[in-house]
């Protein structure tokens, strides 16, 4: 008897927050009986916002149905693939048949922008929660958010959380906890500002100084998708 193959496919596009890939991408790649796709329109290296260049293993064109469909966040990059119809086109598709369809970080709005998350419950990174409650979403804010087989993780590294929690589904709670014990995740961070909450009022308003410029792209972009989907959700 053969073992089951599964077929995770991780979305690459210009100017995704790279970690919000390879977190997950780490714990995929130490799962058993896994294929790990990166996706893109064509097979040409894809940088991310932060310089790093990634390289594609798959065209959409090529790529089977997949169990995983999984789509990381991204700064500008973002804002590009939510107007995206190729991209959304191929979200919808795969979307019909996957196991699970999933997201990192701001990798939610792009879902919800492909009419994939309207009704669920879901994460996002914090500074884009309101933008993602614009567009049908019940917003949640723990770290790892599951709704039937929508699981959404919030900023950037809850993609590491993410990815072992999607490990435990398909390969199991054990096998999961020995791909944690290999990366030797075991998180002490030397400060406590990870969330708004604890990182305090004077580092939030530095982070807003800093992200302001994105947040008003980003909300422009979130306004005209809810627009689109205005006949569903008219109080918006």
């Amino acid at each position: 008897m053969t073992s089951t193959q599964y077929q995770i496919g991780l979305v690459l596009y210009p100017g995704l927050t790279q970690l919000d890939l390879t977190g997950p991408y780490q714990v995929f790649a130490f799962m058993p009986d896994t294929q790990v796709h990166l996706l893109w329109k064509t097979l040409e290296p894809v940088k991310s916002s932060e310089g790093l260049s990634l390289l594609p293993t798959m065209t959409f064109e090529q790529c089977p149905a997949l169990d995983v469909l999984c789509v990381p966040g991204g700064a500008i990059g973002q804002v590009e693939m939510m107007r995206d119809e190729e991209v959304l086109n191929f979200l919808r598709q795969q979307g019909e048949t996957a196991k699970f369809i999933t997201s990192v970080c701001t990798g939610s709005l792009i879902l919800v922008a492909a009419g994939l998350l309207q009704g669920y419950r879901a994460a996002c990174h914090w500074a884009f929660r309101d933008q993602l409650a614009m567009l049908g979403v019940e917003v949640r804010t723990e770290r790892i958010v599951i709704d039937r087989n929508r699981i959404t993780g919030g900023g950037v590294t809850a993609g590491i959380d993410f990815g072992l929690l999607v490990a435990a589904k398909l390969v199991g709670e054990e096998t999961a906890k020995v791909i944690q014990l290999v990366l030797e995740y075991n998180p002490a961070p030397p400060f406590d500002a990870g969330s708004p909450e604890t990182a305090g009022e004077a580092i939030v308003e530095k982070f807003n100084q800093m992200g302001r410029p994105l947040q008003t792209v980003s909300l422009a972009q979130t306004r005209q998708t809810a627009d689109r989907f205005a006949w569903v959700y008219p109080s918006n």
